[in-house]
């Protein structure tokens, strides 16, 4: 009767483990490739004081939010031995303050520079907002050494996140801050808030065969 009972579950547990094996081969095209990640940057917080500028889109006060997709796969197209830059593809990123919504239609560039005193983000973006044209540059300080030497051959997550960030004092002095330009006008306002990021893994798309 034990040895019944013994050939049973042997049999039960072989069936399981083919089964397993089956399913798993059939799942083949999910998969992902762990050296392809795509990497999402979001800065969040309240945007002020003005620092120069008549500010007309009257963001002082404001929510802001930016948030960045970029390929950890991209490279530079101009780097040194402390910075780099990236050419993020249009809708990478986008860009909320107040009640002006835009989301790139054309190319970005996306600065990270490696310094002794902040390890900086700066994107240079150009969109629509009430149907006029707008040029934002926005620059954030992460601490020193968020992000080590390989993000200037690769973008790459930050570390710690998330992180505080402080808004600058002067229009061109250390801290967060957003310029933009409109008709012409030129403002520099402070960012104060948060930044967070996170890289997650790329799937691995099948090939199409319509002959099978």
């Amino acid at each position: 009767m034990l040895r019944k009972i013994f050939c049973t579950s042997a049999l039960v547990v072989t069936v399981l483990v083919l089964g397993c094996t089956v399913w798993a081969q059939s799942m083949e095209v999910g998969r992902v490739n762990p050296a392809t990640h795509t990497l999402t940057i979001t800065l969040k917080g309240k945007i002020g004081p003005i620092l120069s500028g008549s500010d007309p889109l009257g963001l002082d006060g404001q929510s802001g939010t930016v948030k960045i997709v970029a390929s950890e796969s991209l490279s530079p197209i101009t780097h040194t031995a402390t910075s780099a830059t990236y050419k993020l593809p249009a809708g990478a990123i986008t860009v909320t303050a107040g009640t002006n919504k835009f989301s790139t239609k054309s190319p970005s560039k996306m600065i990270i520079n490696l310094t002794s005193a902040a390890d900086t983000l700066t994107l240079v973006v150009a969109g629509q907002v009430g149907g006029f044209s707008v040029m934002v540059t926005d620059a954030t300080f992460l601490k020193t050494g968020s992000w080590t030497t390989a993000v200037l051959k690769h973008p790459g997550a930050f570390v710690p996140s998330p992180q505080k960030l402080t808004a600058a004092k002067t229009a061109t002095g250390s801290g967060c801050k957003i310029k933009y330009t409109v008709l012409g006008n030129t403002s520099v306002l402070g960012f104060s808030g948060t930044a967070r990021n996170s890289a997650t893994v790329d799937p691995v798309l099948p090939e199409v065969d319509w002959e099978q």
